[in-house]
């Protein structure tokens, strides 16, 4: 698949125009290492790694059957990267008891020196929608470090909810699920494909 086919898309009513397309981890390899290396990026757990790390680490992340890499567009520049995972198979595997259409999710906001007002939170919601778009999806599970207090709040605003603490071989995380309901509750979008 070529990384100029969008996967999905949605308008938001006050920024606009946000698409998910395939990312491509050698020709995005340079966009990525700038953004996961970045300091608020802190919590994507990459700060020291060098451009042929990021690039190895999603090239690893294409091959692998059950985790997938995406680059979200705003306005058609590069804004966002959007994973989704099975979380039966990596990430979670024993942590939890996995339910029939659950799919992990993590996802980073690109740095800016421009900040807009609602443009996380546009992400979020951009990015939960995408995955919802798939109808075998039926819950989102994230496990965010506990200390990462800003993206609780967000994923509460598009309908998370914290189950337990959890204890990953690299963090404490805070185990915490989206049913398609209860983000159609807290959003008001209906989750259907809209490209």
């Amino acid at each position: 698949m070529s990384t100029t086919d969008l996967l999905y898309a949605r308008t938001d009513a006050a920024l606009g125009r946000f698409e998910i397309r395939a990312l491509d981890p050698h020709a995005d390899a340079e966009l990525l290492h700038g953004w996961v290396t970045h300091p608020k990026a802190a919590f994507w757990m990459m700060q020291d790694a060098s451009l042929p790390d990021v690039e190895a680490e999603y090239a690893r992340i294409d091959a692998h059957p059950h985790h997938e890499a995406l680059i979200g567009l705003h306005e058609g520049r590069p804004a966002f990267l959007m994973e989704r995972y099975d979380p039966t198979e990596l990430e979670l595997v024993g942590l939890y008891d996995p339910e029939p259409g659950d799919v992990g999710m993590h996802f980073l906001v690109a740095p800016t020196d421009t900040p807009l007002h609602g443009f996380t939170r546009a992400v979020i919601t951009t990015v939960m929608a995408a995955l919802f778009a798939d109808p075998s999806v039926r819950r989102v599970v994230v496990e965010p470090d506990v200390s990462n207090k800003a993206v609780h709040a967000l994923n509460e605003a598009v309908g998370f909810e914290p189950e337990r603490e959890i204890q990953k071989p690299e963090k404490k995380a805070l185990l915490s699920f989206c049913t398609r309901s209860r983000f159609e509750a807290a959003t008001g979008l209906t989750t259907e494909v809209s490209i």
